[in-house]
């Protein structure tokens, strides 16, 4: 009685024939043998093209799948008690009706769990979905949202990428890390442009608030100050100035979409703390040291991460794309951008779906975005371009590029040439880097100010020759 109940919760049907019961026997056989075929048809025609994946971020089909899925766990619990019941338990004796009711019981569980797993998994992502992508705000997406167009006849589409350091000893959030990933629409190429966190006197384009208040650079009338990561704190801490209030986002895509010649079509904010949980959240993050780095403090007193190839925790990750002990400020940008390589690399399908619910309850509270919820489903699908494209990348740094001296020329020129390079087939796309960057033609010279800033701080230490994410970070 238990194997034939046992068959039938995987062959649907099995127990009413041994039963005797030949229309209904059949019937649910037909039923399942439909129900297998249409979906191993969809699983080779549709499931195993990652980019359909983005059917499932949207939020009717979520809804759909959850109904779908606890119709079928409820369907499955009452074939496995129907075919029971037809096998005629009372013709046992009470202790075997008792033993082979509770085995049915824990039966029935196990059939219903891969269904309900499914529907868990689809309202923790409709969950950290509606948290994380929620309504523009009015007058904040500059994109048409058309479902047959969802970026409105562009090429390309920028996203300022950012790493906030909001802790609980300071007050508001400093931008630490400030990346703009020009992506290529038709075919995922990705430019990386690194922007250094002291570089000074940035300009506002005319449509900015702040452009009146800094007609020559932001800040420009004190000799040290005016740091890029400084715009987005003034902003929200001046919302006499911006119009409004949390104005930060919009200041500072304004500022270094001004400074790039690009226009900046979104933004996120990525806490650096809850990122350590995201890393943790897909199994920690292998990355190739090149040479030891010291964390924890103005010494290094808390660790050491070693050279050479690593698996690195949470905290370690974190630490090691912040840390400056023994360093500067652009070799942690080297190491910040293979941060990104690395977990834009690592976080494949198999590893998201097997630990989907701590990623999912991490990245929740970690992020912060106007990319609407409308434009999710597209934005999943460029990501699988993006995940199986080249990424090159270019940094803003010494010697080509002096934070305290900027050459705000020299910089758009050099942005347009990585991009440009980008989407020639025929020639690898130059990546700048610390000692080696993009030739620039044309530049001009930088004017003297009335109030001259200071040098940057730092040296470059990198190595050169890298002229893509893989290459440079080892991946």
């Amino acid at each position: 009685m238990l194997g034939w109940t046992a068959l039938s919760a995987i062959v649907p049907g099995a127990a009413h024939l041994r039963a005797g019961h030949r229309r209904t026997g059949l019937a649910l056989i037909s039923v399942y043998a439909v129900l297998l075929l249409a979906a191993l048809a969809y699983g080779l025609s549709v499931a195993g093209d990652l980019s359909n994946a983005s059917i499932l971020v949207d939020d009717s089909n979520m809804v759909v799948v959850v109904v779908l899925a606890s119709v079928l766990a409820l369907g499955w619990f009452a074939v496995v008690v129907t075919s029971y019941v037809a096998l005629g338990p009372n013709r046992l004796r009470q202790q075997g009706q008792v033993l082979t009711g509770i085995v049915v019981g824990v039966l029935c569980v196990a059939v219903m769990s891969p269904f309900a797993l499914t529907a868990n998994y689809v309202v923790t992502l409709r969950d950290a979905v509606g948290s994380i992508f929620k309504a523009p705000e009015p007058g904040e997406s500059p994109v048409a949202h058309d479902e047959e167009n969802p970026w409105g006849d562009r090429d390309r589409v920028n996203f300022l990428l950012i790493g906030g350091d909001a802790a609980g000893n300071r007050t508001g959030v400093r931008t630490d890390s400030m990346n703009v990933a020009s992506v290529d629409l038709k075919t995922g190429a990705t430019v990386l442009f690194s922007l250094p966190r002291n570089l000074q006197h940035v300009r506002f384009p005319a449509s900015s608030p702040l452009h009146k208040q800094f007609p020559n650079g932001f800040m420009a009338e004190l000799p040290n100050g005016g740091l890029l990561n400084e715009v987005w704190q003034y902003a929200n801490d001046n919302p006499q100035l911006m119009g409004g209030k949390n104005q930060g986002p919009r200041a500072l895509m304004d500022a270094i979409g001004h400074t790039l010649g690009l226009k900046i079509d979104y933004y996120m904010l990525m806490n650096m703390y809850g990122f350590a949980d995201l890393v943790d959240a897909i199994g920690g993050l292998k990355i190739k040291v090149e040479q030891d780095v010291k964390w924890g403090g103005l010494y290094g007193t808390a660790g050491t991460i070693k050279a050479g190839y690593r698996k690195l925790s949470g905290e370690e990750a974190l630490w090691y794309g912040r840390s400056r002990v023994g360093s500067d400020d652009f070799s942690r940008m080297s190491r910040q951008r293979c941060v990104i390589g690395a977990f834009a690399q690592q976080a494949t399908p198999s590893v998201i779906l097997t630990r989907f619910e701590k990623i999912a309850r991490a990245a929740k509270q970690l992020a912060q975005t106007n990319i609407p919820r409308t434009l999710v489903k597209p934005l999943m699908e460029l990501a699988v371009k993006v995940k199986d494209a080249k990424i090159t990348s270019l940094q803003f740094v010494p010697p080509e590029f002096y934070s305290g001296r900027p050459d705000w020329a020299k910089i758009r020129t050099a942005t347009r040439k990585a991009i440009n390079d980008s989407t020639r087939p025929a020639r690898r796309a130059q990546t700048a880097n610390v000692s080696a960057s993009p030739s620039v033609t044309g530049s001009t010279p930088a004017k003297p100010r009335t109030s001259t800033p200071t040098q940057t701080p730092t040296r470059n230490s990198q190595k050169a020759g890298a002229q893509s994410l893989d290459d440079l970070c080892g991946l």
